[in-house]
């Protein structure tokens, strides 16, 4: 499946003046990374975010939110946000930035 080049610029955008973010494609899609670790993704024309297994449960109860599940079994951590849910740069930005404090809280790599 390819990827929304154009919700790529928008996350990119998103992430300017943070520092050491590295794209890369992976999934079919692609991958933000902070500090080597994965903050935020795209998948189709839908946003996957890294909010860790803490906030998974409560953050999946989110509207337009769900689990991010490539083979039939979720992985817990990331979840998956519908275009929906990102239609509105300040909707996206904030999606990232959980993304992107979630990636900073990590050792980087």
């Amino acid at each position: 499946m390819a990827y929304d080049e154009g919700l790529a610029c928008r996350v990119a955008e998103a992430l300017t003046g943070v520092d050491g973010v590295v794209e890369k494609k992976m999934f079919g899609g692609m991958a933000f990374m902070v500090r080597g670790n994965m903050a935020a993704g795209i998948l189709g024309d839908r946003l996957m975010v890294r909010v860790g297994k803490e906030a998974y449960e409560e953050v999946l109860a989110e509207p337009h939110c769900g689990p991010m599940d490539f083979t039939g079994r979720p992985m817990r951590g990331f979840v998956v946000v519908e275009a929906e849910g990102i239609a509105s740069d300040v909707d996206l930005s904030d999606w990232v930035d959980r993304g992107v404090g979630f990636a900073l809280s990590l050792p980087s790599k």
